[in-house]
């Protein structure tokens, strides 16, 4: 198939990163059993750093980002998958060194592909996208460890974010009391109010200067996107027995902390891996924000972007001013 097809490059240039919208064939595209035609795609954090040449996302260029995709199944050499089948790509290397959703194609092997489910149609799964994802894993890890809301508050970082509002929606509809950490204390309190938090703290709370190991417990479990400092501060205000998940070091990769924690209020540390997460699982997730977890109350004010207009929202997510989430329409 030697169709042309568009797609957001990015190419190294002396060491500066540029951006251009090129003319593509399907023969550039990357080897794989499943030929994708995206319908839709979303913006996240590793593109906004692929995009600027982050070496630790993606190591050589030019490249397209975009670790989300939704669309149509064009070709298969996969009995998994047929021509016209619905489907979504998330994670694994899409989009980091393998050429991702910015781009009318993509190919990828076929146990990347998950099934769209049917009550999802491609905007809303890409609305989702990883940090929808991400979100409802957190939230499914945390049930799991043993949190209820008979246990007390629950505190989300990022609030505003994308990881971050889609956690809260969830966890409130399950009958959670959440606390939304953000930035400042100021402002957005009508759009947490529609998510579903009960009040909201700002960074100062969740970002403990007094290096005391441990703190006057103030919420009974965590969902952090942040990582460092404020990771250190949520398990060490934890109640006994909570859970904090990590998914994110937006903040900082380093958590510098002692063990007390852990050992004198037996706080469970949760990782969430979304990029590897087993396939079993990914799909059960999936399944779950397409049926009763399919609740977020902000989808009428996601910002809808084409590929042409898509640098004005990578650059305000570099700059952390982002807010909510950004799609792309193919």
């Amino acid at each position: 198939m030697d169709k042309e097809f568009k797609a957001l490059r990015i190419r190294e240039e002396n060491g500066e990163y540029k951006r251009e919208i090129v003319s593509r064939k399907i023969e550039d595209l990357p080897e794989g059993e499943v030929l994708i035609r995206v319908r839709y795609s979303s913006l996240n954090y590793k593109d906004a750093l692929s995009v600027s040449g982050n070496k630790g996302v993606t190591r050589n260029y030019p490249h397209t980002p975009g670790i989300d995709a939704a669309g149509v199944v064009e070709e298969s050499s996969s009995d998994k998958f047929k021509v016209g089948d619905e489907v979504i790509v998330t994670s694994y290397d899409l989009g980091m060194n393998t050429d991702g959703g910015f781009s009318d194609y993509i190919r990828v092997p076929a146990n990347w592909v998950v099934a769209l489910p049917k009550e999802l149609s491609f905007r809303d799964a890409m609305i989702y996208g990883t940090a929808g994802f991400t979100a409802a894993l957190s939230v499914y890890k945390l049930l799991a460890s043993g949190q209820t809301p008979e246990m007390g508050p629950v505190v989300v970082t990022g609030a505003l974010g994308g990881v971050g509002s889609i956690a809260i929606s969830i966890l409130s509809s399950l009958g959670f009391e959440v606390t939304a950490a953000t930035f400042d204390a100021t402002g957005d309190e009508e759009v947490l109010n529609e998510l579903g938090a009960s009040n909201r703290i700002s960074k100062d709370i969740t970002d403990d200067q007094s290096g005391r190991p441990l703190l006057r417990p103030l919420w009974a479990g965590a969902i952090d996107v942040i990582g460092g400092n404020t990771l250190h501060t949520l398990l060490k205000a934890c109640k006994p027995m909570g859970s904090v998940t990590c998914c994110g070091n937006v903040g900082s990769g380093d958590l510098p902390m002692t063990v007390y924690p852990f050992i004198l209020n037996g706080i469970s540390l949760i990782g969430i891996d979304s990029q590897n997460c087993p396939m079993e699982l990914r799909q059960k997730v999936w399944d779950k924000l397409a049926a009763e977890w399919n609740v977020y109350k902000h989808k009428e004010q996601v910002i809808e972007s084409s590929l042409e207009d898509l640098n004005e929202y990578i650059d305000l997510m570099l700059q952390k001013k982002s807010k909510g989430r950004v799609i792309v329409k193919l």
